[in-house]
């Protein structure tokens, strides 16, 4: 049982959903308190009643607000989905819960026109701790379920990043016998040269490079499906995965390349599309 209490429990640090939430607990409660008017609401005059049932929404507001945006922003390392625990998840609850508990309870003694003794906070913890739970455990298990389907995801991601790897590229050359068939993880990067590309590949820790008679138009289009291979000139095609280094200058970045002598420039209309990739 204590082992249920300890486990992970992620807490929401999205000020857009918090916000959202927020908004439709306070406006649930003066809903709530309208149409079934509970503890003796509905003895109260019609002018008291409206002022109470607006006061509590209002009071829930104001509670909600400084607990879920406010200490959050101001102490997030308390609130990282790393520390926070379905236990911390439910005692943090009780403690909205008894904030929200405390403001009604001025509100109620500043109009003197309801009577908030023992036997109304109890009703008050017994109506709120049922939906409390039930929420906790709806999202509990809601993010059981994402993190399963995102793990099960990444896995067959993986799996096909793997396939893909292994797949064997043909640059068939005009030429027959320039023709070149080489794995794709092992491209290194390729150079344009007028009617030909010169294709660069690791073997081992060798860097090899051949001439095939072969557009760079046929070679951007046959290697269109792997991402990690990036046009970043037009006379270049380059393997992010083997990228040593990258540098600047006044001209733009130029990229380094294990056991290769010469840096290969990036084009400004490139630049931005390359530091996503990396």
């Amino acid at each position: 049982m204590l082992e249920l209490f300890n486990r992970p429990y992620p807490f929401s640090d999205d000020l857009k959903h918090n916000s959202k939430i927020i908004f439709f607990i306070s406006l649930g409660v003066i809903v709530f308190l309208f149409f079934f008017q509970p503890f003796d609401i509905s003895l109260l005059a019609e002018k008291e009643k409206y002022y109470l049932i607006i006061g509590f929404g209002f009071i829930t507001f104001l509670s909600l607000s400084l607990n879920l945006l406010f200490i959050p922003s101001i102490f997030p390392k308390n609130f990282s989905s790393a520390v926070w625990k379905i236990k911390k998840e439910i005692f943090y609850n009780l403690w909205i819960l008894s904030t929200i508990l405390l403001g009604y309870s001025f509100y109620c003694n500043f109009l003197g026109i309801l009577k908030f003794d023992f036997d109304m906070v109890i009703k008050l913890i017994v109506t709120a701790i049922i939906p409390i739970s039930v929420l906790i455990i709806i999202n509990h298990n809601k993010m059981l379920r994402l993190h399963l389907k995102l793990a099960d995801e990444l896995s067959k991601k993986l799996k096909e990043n793997k396939l893909i790897q292994e797949k064997i590229i043909h640059f068939n050359s005009d030429y027959q016998k320039d023709s070149l068939a080489i794995k794709v993880s092992l491209v290194l990067f390729i150079r344009s040269a007028n009617n030909y590309i010169e294709v660069f590949w690791k073997e081992g820790d060798l860097i090899k490079n051949q001439m095939v008679r072969c557009s760079m138009v046929n070679a951007e289009e046959l290697l269109k499906e792997y991402k990690f291979i990036f046009k970043c000139h037009r006379s270049f095609m380059v393997n992010i995965s083997y990228i040593e280094r990258i540098e600047g200058n006044s001209q733009g970045y130029k990229l380094f390349f294990e056991n290769v002598s010469f840096s290969i420039p990036v084009s400004k209309n490139f630049a931005t599309k390359l530091q996503e990739l990396i």
